[in-house]
């Protein structure tokens, strides 16, 4: 070949690389200038191809082909994950990919609050879009995840810790719930595990009673107190006579307790059985279990409420009776122990 054959394959090959290298600046660019944040939703099972049609559609990208080979290049056919992404027009196709073969999923806040029980947390795992109810109450009993968990117990009842927290859309149920119980191993700490054991008490007892407490005063500074009322009756062998262990049993709860449901055939009813139920009835929060934990010193063995959401306590039965009477005249008494 001539010298000047070759230094023309040079130059023709040089214009080629430049204009393949301007082309690809163009198609790496993107589509617009626009920094609104879409929110980019990939089902589970969406293809890789799928997905960059959808970019394609929302004009996130400028070819789905080039999308299409760097992902392939980067082996992120195969790794995308499924969920929502906030992107937007402003962003390359090279940023689209980063993002997405990092997983920065969206993620919404779930708050628990202290006291729910598995029921209610399933209600609002399932209201936010994060699990089916159905599929939340099944792994509640299902023995074989619960000891993949290194728990063994009946239920998940009471191992669900109450907290905010951050999941991403898709995130499947045994992910959430594992998260609760991870939180849960880590507040309840060897400490906690090991006052116990000093009280006589199993991790499930202390659990139990930290429920029932939670269940039964909303403020913080009752918590040692009602603790320790319940303390009282369990050495004395009175039974616990906690509205809220009855309204566990019963299923469909209309809000209304009657007195013919004090008298229920239930290992939930403390009206009738003596001890504490046979397992947590809600999900106590650190709080009500340092309560238990260390409860108020206290003669106390009776409490009724107030309707101010605190209680009046009492030592003798005729002093609870009194304070019954004096709530009860005023037509708003909710409950008595």
């Amino acid at each position: 070949m001539s010298v000047f054959l070759k230094f023309t394959a040079v130059i023709l090959f040089g214009c080629f690389l430049g204009v393949a290298g301007v082309a690809w600046l163009w198609l790496n660019q993107p589509p617009g200038h626009s920094s609104s944040v879409r929110l980019v939703d990939i089902p589970p099972g969406t293809t890789f191809n799928q997905v960059a049609h959808l970019l394609y559609e929302q004009q996130l990208i400028r070819a789905k082909w080039v999308f299409s080979i760097l992902g392939r290049l980067q082996n992120l056919d195969r790794k995308i994950f499924p969920g929502e992404y906030e992107l937007h027009a402003g962003m390359r196709t090279t940023e689209i990919l980063d993002k997405l073969a990092k997983g920065e999923l969206v993620q919404h806040a779930v708050t628990i609050p202290e006291g729910y029980s598995v029921t209610q947390i399933a209600d609002v795992l399932s209201q936010k879009g994060m699990a089916k109810k159905v599929e939340v109450l099944q792994l509640n009993q299902d023995q074989l995840f619960i000891r993949s968990l290194h728990l063994s117990v009946p239920t998940l009842e009471g191992y669900l810790f109450p907290d905010t927290y951050q999941f991403a859309r898709y995130t499947p149920a045994e992910a959430i719930l594992k998260t609760m119980v991870n939180r849960f191993q880590e507040v309840v700490t060897p400490a906690i595990r090991n006052q116990a054991a000093r009280m006589g008490m199993t991790l499930q007892e202390v659990l139990t009673l930290a429920s029932v407490v939670e269940k039964e005063t909303g403020l913080p500074g009752e918590r040692p107190l009602v603790a320790g009322v319940f303390h009282n009756r369990l050495k004395k062998n009175i039974p616990l006579q906690s509205d809220p262990t009855v309204i566990y049993a019963i299923e469909n709860f209309d809000g209304n307790i009657r007195k013919a449901d004090l008298s229920i055939d239930s290992p939930y009813n403390t009206y009738r059985v003596r001890g504490l139920p046979p397992g947590p009835i809600a999900n106590p929060g650190l709080d009500a279990i340092k309560a238990v934990l260390d409860p108020t010193p206290t003669d106390y063995v009776y409490f009724v409420s107030r309707n101010d959401g605190s209680h009046e306590f009492s030592a003798t039965l005729d002093e609870h009776n009194r304070a019954v009477e004096k709530y009860q005249r005023s037509g708003k008494t909710k409950q008595a122990s």
